[in-house]
């Protein structure tokens, strides 16, 4: 017997089946390394309904039977994944890394013997994380230091966000004292805004990046990664290997900054724990 659907299953626009479900979450963890567990049937229909809507499909099995015959290189495939990321951030978020980093440039710097230092944030979203990294750049080192910063993430859609420098005033995270600093206030229509100054702005470059992509053109070795809040979408396995992958990118003893609900204690043949959250490159 056939369970009768549930008055909110009922009321959808689309059929959505356990079987569209599971393909979904394959998909997803193919393309972008995301593993769904089993709470998000609710999550998965709002966000890929959408790209019924935008297509023109009328059943899921249509849409996602479409979308593995085009190339993996179409805009769609993009458009997939940008609707199934979560992008949750915030101004100095997790404030005690920004702490430590404040301890930490000085002395990585002097390491590097004035060669300059390069800073990776590997999950940019709309920007909040690598300007604060920039911010904290100018307060501790000043403007002339030799830093780079790349920030990275899977959304292009964040990341064009990320790269116009522009929030709300009330932004979550933000001083007054930073907020006269580091930001420009709008007037007239953009009245309410704010945009980084050009002396943060310049520290930042904003790049699409796929952290399953087996090779990362990323440039010369980094001295600081910001990888947080993203391993917890990934199992084991693809942990590992994101982990071997960013190791291999770093100096070393360089610095690896991660979320604070995530612990890679068994990875101590790559990183050995520093600090709270923050590994060190062996």
């Amino acid at each position: 017997m056939v369970d009768a659907p549930s008055p909110a299953e009922a009321a959808r626009e689309f059929a959505f089946t356990a079987a569209d479900f599971s393909r979904v979450r394959a998909l997803i963890r193919q393309h972008a390394g995301i593993h769904l567990h089993d709470g998000k049937q609710a999550m998965v229909y709002s966000r890929v309904s959408r790209r019924l809507r935008a297509t023109g499909h009328r059943t899921f099995g249509d849409y996602l039977q479409w979308l593995q015959g085009l190339g993996g290189h179409h805009g769609e495939w993009q458009e997939f994944v940008n609707c199934l990321t979560t992008n949750l951030t915030a101004f100095f978020r997790e404030d005690h890394h920004f702490q430590l980093l404040t301890r930490d440039l000085p002395a990585l710097m002097q390491a590097r013997r004035g060669s300059g230092l390069r800073i990776w944030c590997s999950a940019s979203s709309t920007g909040e994380e690598p300007y604060s990294l920039a911010m904290t750049v100018l307060e501790v080192l000043g403007a002339n230091a030799p830093v780079q910063i790349l920030a990275s993430d899977i959304d292009t859609k964040v990341l064009a966000k990320a790269s116009s420098g522009i929030y709300d005033i009330d932004s979550k995270g933000l001083s007054p004292e930073r907020l006269k600093a580091h930001f420009l206030r709008g007037t007239g229509p953009q009245d309410g805004l704010i945009r980084v100054k050009p002396q943060v702005a310049k520290l930042v470059s904003f790049l699409p990046l796929n952290l399953m992509d087996e090779q990362w053109a990323l440039g010369e070795p980094f001295d600081i990664v910001f990888c947080r809040n993203v391993m917890i979408y990934f199992d084991h396995a693809t942990q590992r290997q994101v982990l071997q992958r960013i190791h291999n990118v770093m100096n070393p003893g360089g610095l690896l900054y991660v979320g604070h609900s995530e612990n890679f204690n068994d990875a101590r043949d790559l990183f050995s724990l520093r600090g709270k959250t923050v590994y060190q490159r062996r």
